[in-house]
C-alpha cells in the first residue's frame, strides 16, 4: 500500500503507573540491580518506573521527548527502552531510537515491545507495518523472535529473550554469560552463619549441594570473615569429613549436568574462551571435567542428540519426573531439575527462541512435532484440580509464538492426577496421590473425555454424589 504523510500522537501512549512495569520488574530480578546501580529510563513517559526504581534505592534518571525533555540523559549501567519501539511508525526512526538508547548503555539494555498476539486488543486500521488506533496513536506489534533479531541487528551483539516481548542486550560477554549462568545454575543458597561452627556447616551444605568445596571468592562476605583464620587445606579436610558422601556424589553429578546444559545453551550465543565464563562455572569445569575442551565436546554431543526424535522420546518416557503422554511430557516447574538434561536443553531452546513467560506452573514438551508450551495454573498447590489461567506456546519449527488467556472463560480446562506432574519424592505427592486414588474408586475417571473442563468435572462429581473439601473427596450431603 502507498503510505500517506501522517504523524502519530505518541505521547498519548504513555500511561500513569503506580508500580513497576513488567519489563522493569523482570530486569530488577534478573540483572540483580542493587543500591547505587545507575538506571536510565529512555522514553520514560510519565515516569512511573523512574519513581518506583528510585524507591528501591537505585540511582535512576528518566528522559522522554514529551513528558520529560529536560531529563538527564547520562550513560548508565542499565538502560530501559520499554514499550517505545512499538509506538514509532517509521522503521528507520525505530532504529535510531534503539541505537541512541544503546549508546547510553554501560552494562545492559532492556528492550520491551508489544507482541502480535495482542492484535485483538488493538482497535484501528492498518498503516505501514502497524496499526493506527482510534486515539491517533500507532502500534507495531512484533513477533517474539523478530524483536530479538531487531535488537541484535542494531546493537551488533548477541541478545537474550528474558520473557515474551522482553530482550536483553549486554555490553560484555562476561555480563551476558553471568546472566545466562544464573538462569541455568542459580547462585547457591548459603545457610545463615553466626560463628565458626555454623560457617563450616554452611560450607558443608554447599559441598553436598554442588559436589565440590567452594573457593574463598565464592563465599558470602560474612562466612569469609568467620573462616579467615583457617588455612584452605584445613577447611577442606574438615568439610569433607563432615559431608555425606552420597549427597556429595549426587551434587557433583547434578553440577556436571548443569555445566553441560550451560555450555550447550552458550553455543547459541557464541561460545568464548574459558576465561570469559563466570567463576563458579570455571570451577565446576575444573572439578568435573578433564578440560574445557572436553566439556565443550560433551555439550556439543548433547546438542546433536536434541535433533534425534527417537532419543528425545525415549528420554521423555524414561524421565523420573513428569507425566508422559502420547504427544508430550508435562512437568511441573519445581520438578524441572529432575528431568533428563536433554529435555532441559529442549526447554531452554524454546526460551531462547521466544522468551519464557514469568508466570508458569507446568511446561509441555512435545515429542510429536517440536514445540514447548508454558501453562500457568496459579492455584496448583491449593486447588485439588487447578484451573488453567494462561498458555504460551512456541513452535520450534516455525518459531511462531501464541498466547491464550482463560481469565474470562466460564469453563476453564483443569488438571487431574496432580502427583504425576511432580518428582516422586516431592513432599506433596502422597497427599495428591491419595486424592487421585479416592477419585478413581469413586468412578470419577470412568469417562476421561468428560472431565477436562470445569463444567464436565462438576457434572461427574454430581453424578457420583461426591464433592471436594480441600484435597479430600467426601460424600455430598443429601438435599
Amino acid at each position: 500500500m502507498t503510505l500517506q504523510p501522517w504523524s502519530s500522537h505518541r505521547h498519548r501512549t504513555a500511561i500513569g503507573r503506580m508500580g513497576l512495569s513488567a519489563p522493569a520488574r523482570q530486569a530488577v530480578m534478573d540483572l540483580q540491580m542493587s543500591d547505587g546501580t545507575q538506571v536510565l529510563d529512555y522514553g520514560c513517559g510519565r515516569g512511573g518506573d523512574v519513581r518506583a526504581l528510585g524507591h528501591l534505592g537505585l540511582d535512576v534518571s528518566g528522559w522522554d521527548p514529551v513528558h520529560r525533555p529536560d531529563g538527564n540523559l547520562k550513560p548508565s549501567d542499565i538502560v530501559l527502552l520499554t514499550y517505545v519501539l512499538n509506538v514509532i511508525e517509521k522503521p528507520d526512526e525505530r532504529r535510531v531510537a534503539l541505537a541512541k538508547a544503546w549508546e547510553h548503555t554501560k552494562v545492559a539494555l532492556v528492550v520491551s515491545a508489544r507482541l502480535r498476539w495482542e492484535r485483538n486488543q488493538v482497535k484501528g486500521t492498518e498503516y505501514g507495518d502497524g496499526i493506527i488506533t482510534s486515539r491517533n496513536t500507532f502500534q507495531h506489534l512484533f513477533a517474539a523472535s523478530e524483536l530479538r533479531d531487531f535488537v541484535q541487528d542494531v546493537t551488533g551483539v548477541r541478545c537474550l529473550s528474558a520473557a515474551p516481548g522482553i530482550v536483553y542486550a549486554f555490553r560484555s560477554d562476561e555480563a551476558r554469560l553471568a546472566y545466562l549462568a544464573r538462569q541455568i545454575t542459580p547462585d547457591a543458597a548459603w545457610l545463615a552463619s553466626e560463628d565458626t561452627a555454623s560457617a563450616i556447616a554452611a560450607v558443608v551444605d554447599h559441598l553436598e549441594q554442588r559436589g565440590r568445596v567452594p573457593q574463598l571468592e565464592e563465599m558470602p562476605y560474612p562466612i569469609m570473615g568467620l573462616l579467615r583464620h583457617m588455612r584452605p587445606q584445613e577447611l577442606k579436610r574438615l568439610v569433607e569429613q563432615a559431608a555425606d558422601p552420597l549427597k556429595v556424589e549426587t551434587g557433583a553429578e547434578r553440577s556436571a549436568l548443569d555445566t553441560l546444559l550451560f555450555l550447550a545453551v552458550e553455543l547459541f550465543h557464541g561460545r568464548g574462551p574459558a576465561s570469559s565464563l563466570p567463576i563458579p562455572v570455571q570451577l565446576d569445569i575444573r572439578a568435573f571435567f578433564s578440560s574445557y575442551a572436553e566439556a565443550c565436546k560433551r555439550a556439543d554431543r548433547l546438542l546433536f542428540k536434541l535433533r534425534d526424535d527417537a532419543y528425545v522420546r525415549r528420554a521423555m518416557n524414561g524421565s523420573v519426573a513428569g507425566k508422559f503422554t502420547a504427544t508430550a511430557l508435562y512437568v511441573h516447574r519445581r520438578a524441572m531439575p529432575r528431568i533428563p538434561t536433554i529435555l532441559r536443553l529442549y526447554e531452554q531452546c524454546a526460551s531462547i527462541a521466544a522468551g519464557r513467560p514469568p508466570a508458569w506452573s507446568i511446561v509441555k514438551l512435545r515429542h510429536q512435532s517440536r514445540g514447548v508450551s508454558w501453562l500457568d495454573y496459579p492455584e496448583f498447590d491449593s486447588d485439588p484440580h487447578p484451573r488453567l489461567s494462561t498458555s504460551y506456546a512456541v513452535d520450534l519449527k516455525t518459531l511462531k509464538a501464541s498466547f491464550l488467556s482463560y481469565a474470562d472463560s466460564t469453563n476453564r480446562p483443569l488438571l487431574h492426577r496432580k502427583h504425576e506432574f511432580l518428582a516422586p519424592d516431592d513432599p506433596d505427592v502422597p497427599k495428591y496421590q491419595r486424592l487421585t486414588e479416592a477419585e478413581v474408586r469413586a468412578g470419577l475417571y470412568e469417562h476421561p473425555h468428560l472431565i477436562g473442563n470445569e463444567e464436565g468435572w462438576e457434572r461427574e462429581l454430581a453424578r457420583t454424589g461426591r464433592s471436594l473439601r480441600g484435597h479430600r473427596l467426601i460424600l455430598r450431603a443429601k438435599s
